[in-house]
């Protein structure tokens, strides 16, 4: 079936164009279409495209402006079902210059001021063509990214309409590889990665959102440091959590991204020593839900993450202060949960009692996890931790606390970690115990026993007792 010529009225013109829509769908009619069909549906975009600014200038024909939005749409979603799995139409279409007339139509659409259904309608469809045109095709995405970038994503990702925000991620992600990424670095281009960021966080359900970052942004370094000094620390903790997300699946972080993962290990670790002192805040109940605060706790979250991946270990524990910074932190937080009630303060409920719901829940008990990582078969961080007397601060911690589940099995861990091929660290437990500054039960609960062999107090491992 041909297109109608443009001469032709507009709502047979729309029939028509219906017509191939319903076609399209299928394999056969896709592949066997001609480039004229094409040339056709471009010279009623261009004709439609005109009408409009013509009535707009004129402010009136509102039921004119209906028609060619109908219109509009229906040559998109015409555009749109030619180009399933079918590189020769993409070819074609962009030849004949298709793409630089649907951004142009999309830019036009945007200036319309009314947000009526059917206007929503032919940008939606509009935006599904640029996807379908530029899927598994790398010639039509240097042709979006030459005519649309930046400034139609910025259009479209900032829109109130939330298939609209979606279409536009799709078109991005296609488009996207690392000589764009880079490009986003650019300051008027950075408002891109920005929006993204918040489309993800204000629409979970944004699965392209989510991919622009773990699959693009997140690979390279330059951006993600441009990009959290720009953002609020709402925001901050969102893109932590897209970073937690990515280095917690331990299969999609591939050899080749391991480099870029670990300069964002320093760079996570260089925030967490400058605002670590912000979660002494959540001391104060009107505190809570204090931002800067937040953003400390989910650091460290990312931190404790990263350092159980061997590839990232090393690397932190190397960083100059990380390991003081962690300790100090436990030590404030320890001191001030025993000069004033707050969650800080070890708790233990009575059966039946609600949990507690905090963000600082656990916050101890990840700093324990850190120190115990960062020691993991390395001498010179024991060492370290003995000289900060963080051993006698690590056994305090050790006790039943619900603001802090599991504390005691990751106090177990890091003191299995000090202690590890470290008669020193060794030696201090053993003489702890003896003049009773640890508690042999709790020694007990984490399975070691202090033994007198040839005057030496020597720490050793034992079957753990039932707690």
């Amino acid at each position: 079936m041909a297109a109608p010529g443009a001469e032709a009225l507009p709502v047979a013109r729309l029939e028509s164009v219906r017509a191939l829509s319903g076609l399209f769908r299928e394999a056969q009619p896709r592949e066997t279409a001609k480039e004229s069909v094409f040339r056709d549906v471009l010279e009623i975009l261009i004709n439609t495209s005109s009408t409009i600014e013509q009535t707009c200038k004129d402010s009136c024909g509102l039921a004119d402006l209906d028609t060619c939005l109908l219109l509009i749409a229906e040559c998109f979603r015409c555009l749109r079902n030619a180009c399933v799995e079918c590189a020769k139409n993409q070819h074609v279409m962009r030849h004949l210059g298709l793409i630089s007339t649907s951004v142009h139509l999309i830019k036009l659409l945007h200036g319309i001021q009314i947000k009526e259904e059917l206007l929503l309608t032919a940008l939606r469809c509009s935006l599904q063509f640029l996807g379908n045109i530029a899927a598994g095709n790398r010639d039509s995405q240097n042709s979006i990214w030459k005519c649309a970038f930046p400034d139609l994503f910025l259009t479209c990702l900032t829109y109130s309409d939330e298939k609209i925000v979606t279409y536009c991620c799709m078109v991005l992600f296609t488009c996207l590889n690392s000589e764009r990424v880079r490009e986003l670095l650019d300051p008027g281009n950075l408002a891109v990665t920005l929006h993204v960021l918040r489309v993800y966080k204000e629409q979970l359900e944004s699965e392209w959102s989510f991919l622009i970052f773990t699959e693009h942004l997140l690979k390279c370094p330059e951006l993600v440091k441009a990009l959290y000094a720009k953002l609020s620390n709402q925001e901050r903790v969102t893109l932590l959590e897209l970073m937690m997300v990515k280095v917690s699946d331990k299969n999609s972080v591939i050899s080749e991204e391991m480099n870029v993962f670990v300069r964002h290990a320093e760079f996570l670790a260089v925030c967490f020593q400058e605002n670590c002192g912000a979660v002494l805040k959540l001391t104060a109940a009107a505190d809570a839900e204090d931002e800067e605060a937040l953003v400390t706790i989910r650091l460290l979250d990312v931190l404790c993450e990263m350092t159980s991946n061997n590839g990232q270990l090393e690397h932190l524990q190397a960083f100059p202060g990380l390991l003081e910074t962690a300790i100090d932190t436990l030590r404030l937080t320890h001191l001030a949960g025993k000069q004033a009630v707050n969650i800080f303060t070890a708790t233990h409920a009575v059966a039946g009692q609600e949990e507690i719901s905090h963000p600082a829940v656990g916050f101890k008990s990840h700093l324990i996890r850190l120190i115990g990582n960062l020691c993991y078969k390395n001498k010179e961080n024991q060492d370290k931790v003995y000289n900060l007397d963080g051993i006698s601060l690590i056994l305090d911690s050790c006790s039943i606390d619900d603001n802090n589940p599991f504390v005691s099995q990751w106090a177990v861990y890091a003191i299995r970690n000090l202690t590890e091929q470290n008669e020193q660290n060794q030696a201090l437990i053993a003489q702890m115990e003896q003049k009773g500054l640890a508690d042999s039960s709790a020694l007990e609960r984490m399975g070691l026993e202090i033994q007198q062999r040839d005057d030496k107090l020597i720490l050793r491992s034992v079957r753990k007792k039932p707690s």
